[in-house]
């Protein structure tokens, strides 16, 4: 099987940083929680954020989710100029193009997995009930949860709950995977487990950017740029850690 760090990149950027800059004003005082942000992302790679708690990692990825706008600087994804999009324009593509793996999974509780997996492709409305449906079951499927579609949050263990929210995640088929320290309430064995299925994810060409406190979740990663104090620090090939994970499939791996 070819290793992560031998797939090809594609030579257009899907996102694109030149100048980025997040600028909040309290009292007057002036406080950059990014400051001077360039760095491209390319179809297919896996990238980790990394550094320290206050150093801008989730003011990064809220902007690169279009959550949040820069105060200066350009953000291009998929050749289009962030900043010049209207509010309606940046929901149509947070729910088409990107997909979002929250720490907390931020799944709800009173519907079931499948309802929770269904609830954003709700909004495509020229989206036919088969197509909804067919797309659920393939990506529960692909993170081994297709078995539970029918139970409740609740009933489902942390690792279950937040393959279920990368399922949700995937099934938009978005050009992006944005997931935002998806191991922070875990434990090691899930959290590794949830890293595996992120390299197995990656492996079929999906473009993951993930971030993170922990050099041993970043090694995941195809590559890993670190941040502290608001800016990039180093950019680097990682020392990829798929080697550690062992032949059985990654999505087994969580107790079910």
């Amino acid at each position: 099987m070819q290793e992560a760090n031998d797939l090809p990149v594609s030579q257009e950027p899907l996102i694109h940083l030149n100048g980025v800059r997040k600028v909040f004003v309290t009292n007057e005082i002036e406080t950059y929680a990014l400051d001077e942000i360039c760095f491209d992302i390319h179809p297919g790679e896996y990238i980790a954020i990394a550094g320290p708690s206050g150093c801008g990692k989730s003011t990064l990825l809220s902007i690169l989710g279009l959550l949040d706008s820069p105060s200066e600087g350009s953000y291009l994804l998929n050749g289009r100029q962030v900043e010049s999009l209207s509010f309606a324009e940046r929901a149509r593509i947070r729910n088409r193009e990107i997909g979002f793996i929250f720490q907390s999974f931020n799944l709800i509780g009173d519907l079931t997995v499948q309802e929770n997996v269904e609830l954003p492709l709700t909004y495509r409305s020229e989206m036919r009930d088969a197509e909804r449906k067919e797309r659920v079951a393939e990506s529960l499927e692909r993170v081994g949860m297709q078995h539970r579609q029918k139970h409740f949050p609740n009933q489902l263990s942390g690792g279950q709950q937040q393959r279920v929210a990368v399922a949700r995640a995937l099934a938009g088929t978005p050009s992006v995977l944005l997931a935002d320290e998806p191991t922070g309430n875990l434990d090691s064995k899930n959290g590794d487990a949830v890293m595996a299925l992120l390299v197995d994810l990656h492996r079929a060409r999906t473009t993951i950017c993930m971030v993170t406190h922990d050099n041993h979740f970043a090694n995941f990663a195809q590559r890993t740029i670190h941040l502290f104090d608001g800016r990039v620090t180093e950019d680097r090939d990682s020392t990829s850690a798929i080697n550690k994970v062992d032949g059985n499939s990654p999505t087994s791996a969580v107790p079910l």
